[in-house]
């Protein structure tokens, strides 16, 4: 189980917000980069960022903190990277960078022709965020609920080629509430790339109950809230889950 933390930028500086709302975001570091470090020294194996000011504006908006990040830590694990990629060529420029993979979310429910293009021109290296309450996937910042069902979309996104899928029920994200397994085992068994979940994650209990289904498919986790507020310690969240591993 590939535990992954969380960089959420917001006018150069470490935030997390609740449930997806740019006005209800708590400030933990003026300096991302460090904070990259920070992740890297506790045993990270990638990190995952997100332009959150980028996502309203559907073009890069951090990317000075995001070449700090990449400079201090993308030689040693993968990072990847999400929010207002609406183009192949913010695509090629993030990864020329080093970004390892870029993700795709509202482009690829409104676009499916952009995420194909994208899947063919950069194989291995599109990953799609399916983002959804109650089995619908909302867009635009979670602020659009979509008639679209989560699980005929990941289908159609797994046939066009894309890495792997991260799913967060919206619901949970920032609340610090658990993590919404069943849903997540749900999508995991009907694709067969990986799964990383996002949402929710609070504590080791929810480390446990995610290792239990990681041979469904499940293969990750993103963690944010949690691990800076002190709920989780990442350290002995990745442990426990090398621990419970089934490889």
């Amino acid at each position: 189980m590939l535990l992954i933390p969380a960089i959420d930028l917001q006018d150069g500086r470490c935030v997390r917000l609740r449930q997806g709302d740019l006005d209800d975001a708590t400030v933990f570091s003026e300096d991302p980069a460090a904070m990259a470090t920070q992740w890297l020294d506790q045993g990270a194996r990638r990190l995952h960022l997100v332009d959150l000011n980028g996502a309203v504006a559907g073009k890069p908006k951090n990317e000075a903190a995001i070449k700090s990040i990449i400079a201090a830590v993308a030689d040693d694990i993968p990072v990847q990277i999400g929010g207002g990629i609406r183009d192949l060529g913010t695509i090629e420029r993030y990864l020329d960078a080093g970004i390892s993979y870029v993700i795709i979310g509202t482009a690829a429910v409104k676009d499916p022709g952009f995420l194909r293009d994208a899947c063919s021109a950069f194989p291995g290296h599109i990953i799609v965020g399916l983002d959804a309450r109650d089995g619908k996937v909302a867009t635009d910042g979670w602020s659009k609920l979509t008639r679209h069902d989560v699980l005929d979309l990941a289908r159609k996104f797994e046939d066009y080629g894309c890495e792997a899928i991260i799913y967060t029920d919206i619901g949970r994200d920032g609340m610090l509430s658990g993590v919404n397994i069943e849903a997540t085992v749900k999508l995991a068994q009907h694709v067969n790339i990986p799964v990383i979940a996002s949402g929710g994650v609070t504590d080791l209990k929810d480390i446990e109950a995610l290792c239990a289904v990681e041979e469904e498919g499940v293969e990750g986790a993103i963690l944010g809230r949690s691990i800076y507020e002190g709920t989780l310690d990442f350290a002995a969240a990745q442990d426990l889950a090398d621990e419970l591993s089934p490889s």
